[in-house]
Order: C-alpha cells, then structure tokens, then sequence
C-alpha cells in the first residue's frame, strides 16, 4: 500500500504539480480514504519527500545501466537523452518551482542529487569522450558538466520558453544536442548521426 500511494502521488505531482494535488485527491484516485494515507505519511511534505527519493533511486538505477549498455559516450548521452524524453512527457514544469516554494526539504535532497550524483554521471561521460576520441581534448569537463545540469533546468524557464510555443521535451533535446555537437570532435559526428537516426526511427 505505501508503494501505491507513493507512485500514485509521482504520477499526479507530475501532471498537475505539487501545489494542487492535496491528500484528499491522492485518496480519491486510489479508492481509499485519506486516512489510511496517513497510516504511511504524517503530512503532504513527507510524501513529497518520498516521491522525490522514489525518483533519485529509479534515476540512480537507471544511470548505472546506461554505463553497462553504453557502446562508447556518445551512445550514452543518447540513452540519457531516451530518458530525458520518457521522463519529461509527463513532467508538469511547475513541479520544481513548488518544490522550492513548498517543499524544502525535498528540493535539498533533489539539488544534493544534481549537484553530485548527475554531476559525476555527466562528469564521466565526458571524460570517456575524450579517452575514446570523441569529444574534444581541451573541453573543461568540470565546467562543462555543471553547465550541462543546469541546461536541463534553463528549459524550464517559461519566461523564456513560453509553453504554448515550445514542448518542455522540445527545449531540452534542442539544449542537449547543441551541447552534445559543442563537445565532439569529427570523430564524433557520424556517431551521432548513426544515434540519432536510430533514435528517429524508434520514435517514429
């Protein structure tokens, strides 16, 4: 039961945000009464803080099966931009905002996991480009990886990508692949040609 409730709530703070879903809507959608939410959870902020920890797991897990699958780094940003995409398509981009505003707690956790679990994760990536010849030998993977956190969080800024004319999903496979051909080296390029049609045609 607490893992149907904590999925339960994922999938509506993800659709609608964290601000308007309450506990009563959480039961509602589960057929139970609000009271046995509480059975697992004393409040909203201990759920919220569960679903993000549900999420950082199932990221981390993710992560390290890329790093077994990947054929070389470019194949890996390619598996990171397929989980981007599975991800945002149900992302509602106010989800971060009210976790800041709302949920403190929660928003630490996430930034620790940002800033040192995502971080090392591209950090890595990046180092292997170079060691395999596909990225660029001069580029500053300590930069560069910080730079490319805080990329996926730039395209949630809606003052600057107004929703009605840009897709969230739309924004940040835009940001990743400027990014991705900023770092490569020619070597590189018909990897990512080859990655991207193949991309195209499973997406089709």
């Amino acid at each position: 039961m607490e893992n149907r409730i904590t999925l339960k709530a994922k999938e509506l703070f993800f659709r609608y945000g964290l601000k308007s879903v309450t506990m009563d809507d959480i039961a509602a959608a589960l057929g139970i009464s609000k009271k046995t939410i509480y059975q697992y959870y004393d409040n909203k902020n201990s759920l919220v803080n569960a679903v993000v920890q549900h999420q950082i797991n199932l990221s981390a897990s993710e992560c390290n099966l890329h790093d077994e699958q990947c054929e070389n780094a470019v194949h890996g940003m390619f598996l990171a931009m397929d989980m981007m995409q599975e991800m945002l398509t149900a992302v509602n981009p106010s989800l971060f905002f009210d976790m800041q505003k709302y949920h403190p707690e929660a928003f630490r956790k996430f930034s620790e996991h940002k800033s040192k679990f995502l971080y090392a994760v591209i950090r890595q990536n990046i180092e292997r480009g170079q060691e395999e010849g596909l990225y660029r030998p001069d580029v500053n993977a300590d930069i560069l990886s910080k730079f490319r956190i805080e990329g996926v969080f730039l395209a949630l800024n809606t003052d600057l990508f107004a929703p009605d004319k840009y897709s969230l999903l739309q924004v940040e496979l835009a940001i990743m692949e400027n990014f991705l051909y900023g770092i490569a080296t020619t070597k590189a390029h018909k990897q990512i040609m080859k990655y991207k049609k193949q991309r195209q045609n499973t997406h089709l």
